[in-house]
């Protein structure tokens, strides 16, 4: 079933964040794919969307046009249109340009560092631990990557951050899997915890190793996640 606001709620996210309906449907619909509470595979009905949020098919479509450009809806003639498979090439493709620029942030940031943002990364650890605690999933997805924007921030990268994020839809969606089911949590910390305390003693042969290993994690799952759920992944050859 499609998981969809209230039009009250729907109304109070329209007046707080002063947008159009198009940009809260849009940020409403791609925060329920990434959080797979829209599986891949699930298909969606504009009619249906626009009846949802009490809103007309217009900003429905232009949502449903800005996420299939992101990768994340997949336009089907005659048959409507649906929610991506997430295909495991991309899921790579997008780990391979993470891996290579976010060992090069790191290196930067251990020759220098804004102490201000410093204190930024230890608060997140901090909420990072509380979310281990909990078992909190998505909110762990959600401090790791504002762990990760936080670097790109402090290295005044922010510009390849958001480059990174146009190549993220598959790999966020099978982070967002792995974290869901097996996941190491406690090691993820740890990984971070380890980042920071790399950064302040600016030893930047141990943070490349951090994040080599922490970048490779999601691969060293996917074949299992593949196994487990046949019908989110992209089949090969296809």
């Amino acid at each position: 079933m499609v998981s969809i606001p209230p039009s009250q709620s729907f109304q109070t996210m329209l007046s707080a964040e002063n947008s159009s309906a198009g940009s809260v449907v849009y940020t409403s619909l791609k925060g329920q794919i990434l959080s797979l509470e829209l599986p891949p595979g699930t298909l969606l009905s504009e009619k249906e969307m626009s009846t949802a949020y009490q809103v007309s098919r217009t900003p429905v479509r232009e949502s449903f046009v800005r996420l299939a450009q992101e990768g994340l809806l997949v336009v089907l003639p005659q048959r409507g249109t649906r929610v991506s498979l997430i295909d495991p090439e991309l899921v790579e493709e997008a780990r391979f340009m993470r891996e290579q620029l976010e060992r090069a942030v790191i290196a930067l940031a251990c020759e220098s560092f804004p102490e201000d943002l410093l204190a930024e990364l230890e608060s997140n650890l901090a909420q990072q631990k509380h979310s281990v605690f909990q078992q909190d999933g998505r909110m762990m997805f959600q401090l790791d990557e504002e762990f990760h924007r936080i670097l790109f921030a402090g290295c005044r990268k922010l510009g390849t951050w958001n480059v990174i994020q146009q190549m993220n839809a598959h790999l966020n969606r099978s982070r967002m899997l792995w974290l869901s089911e097996d996941p190491d949590w406690a090691s993820l910390y740890e990984q971070h915890r380890e980042m920071v305390q790399a950064i302040r003693q600016q030893d930047g042969k141990r943070a490349d190793a951090l994040m080599k290993q922490h970048l490779s994690l999601i691969i060293s799952n996917l074949s299992v996640l593949q196994q487990r759920h046949p019908d989110y992944f992209k089949p090969p050859g296809i």
